[in-house]
């Protein structure tokens, strides 16, 4: 099976000033983080892209438009399921004292949990006040299937690799903790950042070499690498593949480094008005949201 050839490096879904429409692109400056200068109020251009997200040979034209408003990389309609790993870093599980899991700890969420660059982290009212339900972050690195994957074995899989992006896994500890399926508490709307870009697999040849952060109101809270992963990239798309196909559009989490919150001494929780960034390296960049409770008046970034 051959890899995934696209003709873009960087994707990035956005509203242009000039057409007040949606539109992919790849931006022009191949080294900018488009989540920060979305962030900053900075001009992003993007040359246009022509076709899907998830067409390999959607064309890259040289027409220039302006990004008025990023968006997630794909839509809820192009993701076909949201398929998540939990406790896969080895020290995620050492500072959480569990056992480190023999299989991958999957949970699944629904798309309306996604939301962009920018957008509010929404808690809902079942689950504050924050201090009591301990709402916590979690920057992951995600993958992007392209090609129908089913019984896939780790020699090929990234083989079936379109890109990677980055979200922010926001969980609420307290449902959580006190049941054995987790889909309940990371599911809720609003609730979990997706973005800022797509990086073609091409330009991740090695998976378990991303470095990823998480700051909280200015201050770092996890900072790791890819490499400490349980299941790699790899061992992932084969094991969720066995006798389950994969479509094109699926997109899976991979788990989160340390430094979460509700193990510190005492426990660090978000709350309204917080502002969280998750940084993913390799081309991928920032996530940037704010968290608002619902019911209060909405914080500014």
């Amino acid at each position: 099976m051959a890899p995934i050839r696209t003709n873009w490096k960087r994707l990035i879904r956005f509203v242009a000033a000039e057409t007040a429409r949606v539109h992919i692109g790849e931006p022009v400056d191949a080294t900018l983080d488009v989540g920060v200068a979305a962030a900053q109020g900075q001009t992003i251009k993007a040359y246009e892209i022509i076709g899907s997200a998830l067409d390999p040979n959607a064309e890259v034209t040289k027409r220039v438009l302006t990004v008025q408003q990023l968006l997630t990389p794909l839509t809820g309609e192009e993701i076909k399921v949201v398929r998540c790993l939990g406790l896969n870093y080895s020290d995620h599980a050492a500072e959480a004292k569990m056992a480190l899991p023999k299989f991958p700890i999957l949970f699944y969420k629904p798309t309306a949990s996604l939301i962009g660059p920018l957008a509010p982290v929404t808690i809902p009212r079942v689950v504050q006040p924050p201090s009591e339900h301990l709402a916590d972050y979690e920057v992951e690195l995600v993958i992007v299937i392209g090609k129908t994957a089913r019984d896939v074995p780790e020699s090929e899989a990234l083989d079936y690799v379109l890109a990677y992006t980055g979200a922010n896994d926001i969980s609420f500890r307290k449902h959580q903790l006190a049941v054995s399926q987790w889909g309940f508490s990371k599911s809720f709307d609003n609730t979990n950042p997706l973005g800022p870009c797509l990086v073609a697999a091409s330009s991740i040849p090695e998976p378990q070499k991303v470095p990823l952060k998480c700051t909280l109101n200015g201050t770092v809270v996890q900072d790791g690498t890819t490499a400490d992963q349980i299941f790699g990239v790899k061992q992932t798309i084969a094991f969720l593949s066995q006798g389950t196909t994969l479509a094109p559009g699926s997109i899976i989490l991979t788990g989160t480094p340390k430094g979460v919150g509700f193990v510190k001494s005492p426990p660090l929780y978000i709350k309204h008005g917080d502002k969280m960034s998750v940084w993913v390296g390799k081309g991928i960049g920032t996530l940037v949201n704010n968290v608002v409770e619902e019911g209060k008046e909405k914080a500014k970034l």
